[in-house]
């Protein structure tokens, strides 16, 4: 929770996330933890879990492929377990790294996923084996012709699976 001498106590809800917005974007990363919590903590949960999903958003993607992700992964599993909507999103940003380095991951995972994943996946993945799965089963009409026109713009181009920038 925050305490009476915060300025994120402001009554107004826009207010106060105007201010973890702030503070998320100048937050040193061994203070990130301690900061997700104390936003977590606040009363208006959708509010909270709102900022804490952008800063998530904007890090995993900073990490994405980078070897420093694990760590802070770990670092942040605590922290967001309260929230489900926050704790889904770190898993499933975990599973877009793992379809990114090519590594083993479960097509089920992908296709039980949120849309936001999805269509994350459909429109900046060069992951081939991601976006077939995504082609044949995806959730949304816009997921599947999605994930159908990257196919064919990669052309079975070869390489590494990685995941364009935002």
């Amino acid at each position: 929770m925050v305490s009476a001498d915060d300025p994120a106590r402001d009554p107004d809800e826009h207010v106060r996330f105007a201010h973890y917005r702030e503070a998320f974007a100048g937050v040193a990363a061994e203070d990130a933890a301690a900061l997700v919590v104390r936003v977590l903590g606040d009363p208006d949960g959708q509010m909270a879990n709102s900022a804490v999903c952008e800063y998530l958003d904007r890090r995993a993607a900073e990490l994405l492929t980078d070897p420093g992700y694990p760590a802070w992964c770990r670092e942040m599993t605590g922290p967001v377990a309260v929230d489900d909507f926050s704790a889904g999103r770190l898993r499933e940003w975990t599973l877009l790294r793992t379809m990114t380095l090519e590594e083993p991951w479960d097509a089920e995972a992908l296709l039980t996923a949120s849309d936001w994943l999805q269509l994350r996946t459909a429109e900046k993945s060069l992951a081939m084996t991601a976006l077939a799965t995504l082609a044949e089963g995806g959730r949304t009409r816009r997921v599947r012709n999605n994930a159908k026109s990257r196919l064919a713009a990669l052309g079975g181009r070869r390489g590494p699976n990685r995941v364009l920038p935002a």
